[in-house]
């Protein structure tokens, strides 16, 4: 499977796991019984799966090698839009983690921010998912040529063996289906 491949089922685990987001904010705003350590494996999965290796991939690999190659126009264009983005997800997910602590310490109106940013953050990943998908990703495959594909290929396998010596794939794999089956 080819890079590009590879991210993009990724990006299919990565909405998974909005989806269950979505639905524990759901319950959240119902006032119905939450378990919300569930927030904080989500937290876990967002920083250590989707950020830190398919980002990852994405930022140090692929878009480094479209603006390198494909020039400013594109590297301070449509890729400094995703790396804005990436960036504002993080932060919708620091201020999830520090409304759930709050929470977690007696603010009970804390619950309004926890929704805010979780649902914050599907919203804004759903959308940046789908320009990925279809427009970045079919960009980089039509103005990249064979040389230049295959060698995002064989450094984003490096860090796929790298992260399969550390199990990072199946732990995460297994935290979403564990959330999912719980969450419904």
């Amino acid at each position: 499977m080819n890079a590009i491949d590879l991210m993009i089922e990724e990006h299919k685990l990565i909405k998974r796991m909005l989806t269950v987001t979505r639905k524990i904010s759901i319950k959240v705003l119902n006032n119905e019984e939450v378990d919300y350590n569930d927030f904080n494996k989500v937290i876990d999965f967002v920083r250590n799966f989707a950020d830190k290796h398919h980002h990852n991939k994405e930022e140090v690999i692929l878009f480094k090698k479209m603006g390198d190659v494909l020039g400013e126009r594109i590297a301070n264009g449509p890729i400094m839009g995703m790396l804005v983005e990436h960036d504002l997800g993080r932060l919708f997910i620091g201020n999830l983690e520090t409304a759930l602590i709050k929470f977690k310490g007696g603010d009970n109106d804390s619950r309004v921010d926890i929704i805010a940013n979780a649902i914050g953050y599907t919203d804004l990943l759903y959308r940046h998912i789908e320009k990925e998908d279809t427009t970045i990703y079919t960009f980089a495959q039509r103005k990249l040529n064979k040389e230049q594909l295959n060698e995002i290929d064989l450094a984003c396998l490096e860090v796929e063996k790298e992260a399969k010596k550390n199990n990072l794939q199946d732990t995460y794999i297994t935290l979403l289906k564990e959330l999912e089956s719980k969450i419904g």
